[in-house]
């Protein structure tokens, strides 16, 4: 995914942040919307496979979109920022 300047700041002050807030390895929890779609959905918790997380979904009232709370174990700023990416990279997703 190509970065504009202003995500490139962005996700350079999140790194600040939880480099000077948090002790590494940490739990972080992700929250992300997405239209209820459940390729998309998939798409989305198959990036976090494999790492033990806990996720949760809920339909908004009108079953137009679906938030996904994924709450996991991660090894650095880094890390967080990398998923992160990931998932930006699935059409129609906003990240909490």
């Amino acid at each position: 995914m190509k970065q504009d300047k202003n995500t490139k700041e962005f996700y350079e002050r999140l790194k600040q942040q939880l480099t000077d807030d948090t002790l590494w390895p940490a739990p972080y929890l992700y929250k992300f919307i997405v239209p209820s779609d459940l390729e998309k959905i998939a798409e989305i918790e198959a990036i976090f496979d494999n790492m033990d997380a806990e996720i949760q979904t809920r339909d908004s009232s009108k079953g137009t979109y679906t938030s996904v709370s994924i709450k996991v174990k991660m090894k650095s700023p880094e890390a967080v920022i990398e998923k992160y990416l990931e998932v930006s990279n699935i059409e129609g997703v906003i990240s909490l």
